[in-house]
């Protein structure tokens, strides 16, 4: 598989998603993604994106300006 941005080679890794807002930036630590070599962009999967949108979704109620959550601990 090749970077979609400049067609480098793709690996699997762990990577941190942030979101801001506005009101709340929520960082998740240990994403599982695939990386590229090269540039370093970072895509994820259908079932990432999936529970990514569920974390998200439930800490936009949470009151606190940041949130810092583990991938893995987080229930979908």
């Amino acid at each position: 598989m090749n970077c979609f941005m400049c067609k480098g080679s793709i690996k699997n890794d762990f990577t941190t998603f942030m979101v801001d807002l506005g009101a709340c930036i929520i960082i998740v630590k240990n994403v599982p993604s695939q990386v590229c070599s090269q540039c370093g962009e970072a895509s994820y999967t259908h079932e990432v994106t999936k529970k990514l949108e569920s974390i998200v979704s439930t800490l936009r109620e949470s009151i606190t300006e940041i949130a810092v959550v583990n991938y893995a601990s987080k229930a979908a």
